[in-house]
């Protein structure tokens, strides 16, 4: 009987000898390369723009180190100079109250300069020094202007204070000094960090709207209140605390509708105790002759023979 021999398989002879040595003798590299959906030629062309940009940044770390660039940049700067792109005139713009000089001083610096050799950056921070800058921008014109442009700060008081007066503005910023003589129409604070309060006394006078045209002056008293000066010459002397010294203000701003406070020869108004309305005439006056005046939840005295200081403004005393 004849045996018939039986192969299994798909017919098809697996690989062996070299070539299936070949398959197995790939490396991970290769197969990662394998799976990459580019030409032998793509690949070829992206490794040598790796290798490009590996070398160029090889070079440019070398050329820093040695300083090249900031040569190639100094003799670039020079050249502009030279071609007409050098420093040659300097605009100052929004100066209106403060003098443009401080601010030209610091530009003029950079007069016949390259226009590329001039750090804007630096010229605004030393603008942004001056006292009465709030802002600034610093900026080129080709072929050799160099503009730069303020936005000023507002004043809003004077402040008195080590026998020198000095323009300040609503966060209490010293703007420039004051000379006695030329004193501007605003209100007048004095006392030691006065300034630093002139947002709180706005606050505080926009509680009587009545009151502000009146205002002459204030006094940070002890660094807890306002002692208040009106232009008839009275003085308001408040509580303390933000909300209380307000409330008393709006009460002394009814009373002064009602019965006419103010402009009736009554040297202070003493509001610093809630139950207690003072009134202090001058020395000799009849306490008959001072204003009817009644708080509510308030008793009123009317004191008479004590004199305070009544000197003008800008000498007033500094509690």
């Amino acid at each position: 009987m004849n045996t018939a021999t039986i192969k299994r398989g798909n017919g098809r002879a697996s690989p062996s000898g070299p070539a299936r040595r070949a398959k197995q003798g790939k490396g991970l590299l290769d197969r990662l390369i394998d799976q990459v959906p580019l030409s032998p030629a793509q690949l070829h062309k992206l490794t040598t723009w790796l290798i490009g940009l590996i070398v160029a940044a090889i070079l440019w770390f070398v050329a820093s180190f040695f300083g090249l660039p900031a040569m190639a940049g100094q003799e670039i700067s020079e050249l502009a100079g030279r071609a007409g792109f050098a420093v040659a005139k300097i605009e100052v713009r929004g100066a209106e109250r403060m003098d443009e000089a401080p601010i030209s001083d610091i530009a003029v610096k950079y007069v016949d300069r390259s226009m590329l050799s001039v750090d804007l950056d630096k010229v605004r921070a030393e603008v942004m020094k001056l006292g009465w800058v709030k802002d600034a921008r610093v900026s080129r014109r080709l072929p050799d202007a160099l503009i730069v442009e303020v936005v000023e700060r507002q004043p809003v008081a004077v402040w008195q204070h080590d026998g020198q007066l000095r323009l300040i503005d609503a966060t209490g910023a010293v703007l420039s000094g004051v000379s006695p003589d030329a004193i501007p129409d605003l209100p007048l604070v004095v006392g030691p960090d006065a300034n630093r309060q002139t947002e709180a006394l706005a606050r505080l006078m926009d509680a009587a709207p009545a009151l502000k045209p009146l205002l002459a002056g204030a006094t940070w008293v002890g660094n807890r209140r306002w002692d208040l000066r009106f232009q008839s010459g009275e003085q308001l002397l408040l509580p303390e605390g933000e909300a209380e010294a307000a409330a008393a203000l709006v009460n002394f701003a009814r009373m002064d509708g009602v019965d006419r406070l103010l402009g009736r020869g009554v040297l202070r108004f003493d509001m610093r105790d809630p139950t207690r309305f003072v009134l202090r005439l001058p020395p000799g006056q009849n306490k008959a002759d001072a204003p009817a005046a009644s708080m509510p939840g308030a008793s009123t005295v009317v004191a008479g023979g004590e004199a305070i200081d009544t000197a003008s403004l800008p000498h007033a005393k500094e509690d």
